[in-house]
């Protein structure tokens, strides 16, 4: 091999310009392809093989629940629950008069189903107590119907204070309320008018929803070929949002996430800062390069060479794959960090062959024949480290491993071509300096002298990675990859808590409603279940008992909820008239009050109110009737429920819970404590020992995190197979393979040991490093072992290790850019890599030397290196 390798040089160096002149056009070529042919695909589901039994089951839900795909959410949060109502309504009917941007939007908690049968979802239990607490109210509910104003609700304090007077009445189940309405009270005499929450004050939020968050849901119109298809979207839910009256005022605040909305940050961080990042990268590159070389005819080549290796790897990446993901778009960093190593291992060799020859070309034969088959080793050890994931079923490593692996192909080509007719024709000076690095010599020493005490530490320090790598956590929640601090993650964690909300849920399909019902009773005994929701929970199974509950309370409650509409206008004079009307009647009770009562709070802000100018008062009236009509409304809409089947079902909720082919959906969401990595597993397993089939959000999460470690699994015993192979038939003497394996092991395990001291854990992104692990590592092993075989007896001071530490600087230059990248997940990948490359450099400068030291030399040398 090594003389195929030296006449390829030569021949390349003989007909330099023609070699240059063809790589460049073939590079043009290659970009062209690229540019025409490769996309981005931010659907993060895509990572793994459709083929997959767990992807199959959630492609199918998909289709049978289209709704749910691509869906940008709108979270509206008010000061009350009605502010949140009315804000949601003006924000959707804003967005769906924008069909450029809209496709359809939806609001499913305000849903007429809920408004008119809501009050049926209710557990027995919970419905009796609130409808006693509206026949408790029914005093303060009469005036308020007959007058809804200020002036009504004025007369109801009056006979609630006659109640506490003549019945002796307990207050204290309305306490909350009642200091509400102080609050409002206080704030509008202050000047600060704020609206009056009826729903808190009676306590009929019949819908259920949690505290007062209301959702706007909306699929976009997404921009084909764009890395943010749903940004324009967002910007105009952002512009609508603060055109808002509540909005502006700062009564209401609306945050948004989705799926649409994540993976639009999440590529939107990989492009973020992406050119500084880049340019402080070559620049740094560059200086590594200098040092390495002090020769920028030296350095222009690789240069011009890593450019076309990464062009030709592109256009590779654009005929093989087409499509990138989230982790394949990482290639071009990896190429770079990598492609470097085996040009500079070149340059080095060509500089020290240039201080014993005088001719450019001979040099460059002789370069090529000392350094070609240690780069080829290399270059094939890497390729195989890659190219062991792309068998897998985790695509998204499997891609980047095929496309990575091919590169170091390409890499190795133009290595031992483009960069030799390059050089010939730079026509680098020759150089007399000594590439030893200043500490070699000293570090030889030592490592000669204690080279036993050094594997002893060693030993030791490898059980303890051993140890780290057992215990290593795996992070299998993509969310963890998302930027915390953006609105989408900032907004979908803040939902977590909540059962309907929770994005960690399970899907059941079962047959019938029956099967729901039975099915669900199951499920919601589990110590891991939140909540069980079907479409069985809005076709109650005992409503009867429920309607006999209600037509009695219609009976009762219904005469006193009739508006009138003759009641007189409201006037300051009138309010201020009701205000002493309270007062008197609350002076009345005094006796009858305990001290805390909320009653002595509501005069004193009545008081405060008597004292005010009239548009202050008629602030005041406006603020606190201003959702009074639309609750009497609802309320005497709730009252009139009617016996719901699943055949009456409104469509609006039957198509988010029976399937197009009448399968009733079964939504299982965890608790609070069951949302980390293990608890997920836990609820997941709960949940399958009773319905086997169960998919849904959970389930693929941990079904994708165990495809990592399976791939992560079979990717490492087919590396380590593949390279012992390239060693054998490379080094030909397994001693030698032994070593380098050995060494290799020990990078891994210094690899667990700092990831585990740092903190780290594994993730569906930073995995990548495994493969980049045994391929760097193997890289700067097979240059030691090998010169060692050659008569090599100064490791760290050689022009091997010069090649070697800058070669890891510009490795690490590539991989900091991604361990500073915006996306967490490039992030993460950045950061294991560098602490793999930390763990390499520090096995082939210590332990590798100091293993060599202690070993008997080959007894055969096949020639003389240094």
């Amino acid at each position: 091999m090594t003389e195929l390798i030296v006449r390829l040089t030569q021949f390349c160096r003989r007909y330099a310009l023609l070699v240059a002149l063809f790589f460049f056009a073939l590079s043009g070529v290659a970009v062209w392809v690229a540019a025409h042919r490769l996309s981005v695909d931010t659907n993060t589901d895509n990572l793994f093989a459709s083929t997959l039994p767990w992807r199959q089951d959630a492609m199918a839900f998909d289709r049978e629940f289209p709704q749910f795909n691509n869906v940008l959410v709108a979270v509206v949060r008010g000061a009350t629950p009605e502010e949140s109502d009315e804000t949601a309504a003006q924000l959707a009917k804003a967005m769906a008069a924008d069909k450029k941007h809209f496709i359809d939007v939806t609001r499913p908690d305000a849903d007429p189903f809920f408004r008119q049968e809501g009050l049926l979802l209710l557990d027995p239990d919970d419905l009796t107590k609130l409808l006693n607490s509206l026949m408790n109210a029914q005093p303060l509910l009469g005036p308020l119907a007959s007058d809804p104003s200020a002036r009504g609700l004025f007369n109801g304090v009056s006979l609630m204070a006659a109640g506490v007077r003549i019945q002796h009445a307990d207050l204290t189940p309305y306490k909350s309320a009642l200091d509400q309405l102080r609050q409002v009270l206080d704030n509008a005499a202050d000047g600060r008018p704020t609206p009056l929450s009826w729903q808190s004050l009676l306590g009929s939020d019949v819908t259920q929803q949690p505290q007062n968050v209301r959702f706007v849901l909306t699929h976009p119109v997404l921009e084909d070929g764009s890395l943010q298809p749903g940004l324009a979207a967002t910007q105009t839910l952002e512009r609508i949002r603060d055109s808002l009256p509540d909005v502006k005022s700062g009564r209401v605040h609306i945050d948004y996430t989705g799926s649409v909305a994540l993976a639009d940050v999440q590529f939107g961080a990989l492009t973020k800062g992406i050119v500084a990042s880049t340019l402080v990268s070559l620049f740094l590159l560059a200086l590594w390069l200098y040092l390495a070389m002090h020769s920028f005819r030296r350095i222009i080549p690789i240069l011009l060479t890593l450019l076309v290796g990464f062009a030709l790897t592109t256009g590779f990446a654009a005929i093989a794959v087409g499509t990138l993901n989230v982790i394949s778009v990482a290639f071009a960093v990896l190429f770079v960090g990598l492609a470097v190593d085996f040009c500079i291992q070149f340059a080095v060799r060509l500089r020290e062959m240039r201080m014993l020859y005088g001719d450019i070309d001979v040099a460059l034969a002789e370069g090529a024949r000392v350094s070609g088959v240690q780069i080829a080793v290399a270059a094939a050890a890497t390729a195989c480290g890659f190219l062991a994931f792309s068998p897998t079923s985790f695509v998204g490593v499997a891609e980047l491993g095929t496309i990575a692996g091919v590169g170091m192909g390409i890499a190795l080509l133009c290595t031992l071509t483009l960069l030799p007719a390059l050089l010939s024709l730079m026509k680098p000076t020759r150089q007399s300096k000594e590439l030893a690095l200043p500490f070699g010599p000293v570090l030889d020493a030592g490592l000669h002298r204690h080279a036993k005490a050094v594997l002893i530490v060693f030993t030791l320090v490898g059980i303890a990675g051993l140890v780290a790598g057992i215990r290593m956590p795996f992070d299998a929640n993509p969310l963890n990859t998302q930027d915390p601090h953006s609105e989408p993650m900032r907004t979908l964690r803040s939902l977590a808590d909540n059962p309907i909300t929770n994005p960690f849920n399970i899907n059941i399909m079962v047959p019938n409603l029956d099967t729901a019902r039975t099915l669900s009773d199951k499920l919601s005994k589990l110590p891991e279940v939140s909540s069980v929701i079907s479409a069985a929970t809005f076709v109650p199974a005992h409503q009867q008992a429920s309607l006999d509950q209600l037509d009695q309370a219609q009976v009762l409650m219904l005469p006193s909820l009739a508006v009138d509409p003759s009641a007189p206008p409201v006037t300051p004079a009138v309010l201020r008239a009701a205000i002493s009307d309270a007062h008197d009647a609350i002076m009345d009770a005094n006796a009858d009050m305990p001290a805390d009562s909320p009653l002595r709070g509501i005069d004193a802000a009545l008081q405060r109110l008597a004292k005010a100018p009239d548009d202050r008062l008629l602030t005041m009236n406006e603020s606190i009737s201003r959702f009074l009509p639309t609750q009497l409304e609802s309320l005497r809409d709730a009252l009139n429920a009617q016996n719901v089947t699943l055949a009456t079902l409104p469509e609006s909720i039957k198509r988010d819970w029976v399937s197009p082919n009448g399968q009733v959906r079964i939504q299982v969401s965890p608790t609070v404590n069951e949302q980390d990595t293990a608890g997920l597993r836990r609820f997941v397993e709960a949940v399958q020992r009773i319905a086997p089939d169960a998919g849904g959000p959970a389930v693929t999460t941990i079904a994708s995190a165990d495809t990592i470690m399976n791939a992560f699994k079979q990717a490492a015993t087919l590396a380590i197979i593949a390279i012992a192979i390239v060693l054998l038939l490379a080094i030909r003497r397994l001693k030698d393979v032994g070593i380098v394996l050995l060494t290799l092991g020990m990078s891994a395990l210094l690899t667990a040991l700092l990831a585990r001291m740092l903190g780290m854990a594994i993730n569906y992104a930073n995995i990548i490093s495994l493969p980049l692990l045994l391929g760097v590592g193997v890289s700067f092993n097979v240059y030691f072992v090998m010169n060692w075989r050659a008569g090599m007896r100064r490791f760290v001071s050689s022009a091997s290790a010069r090649a070697v530490l800058f070669s890891a600087l510009t490795t690490g230059t590539a991989f900091g850019s991604l361990a500073l990248s915006h996306d967490l997940g490039m992030a993460s990948m950045g950061g294991m890599l560098l602490v793999s490359l930390v763990a390499v450099l520090l096995a082939t400068f210590i332990f590798l030397p100091a293993l060599l030291y202690a070993i008997k030399p080959p007894a055969k040398l096949s020639g003389a290196g240094h």
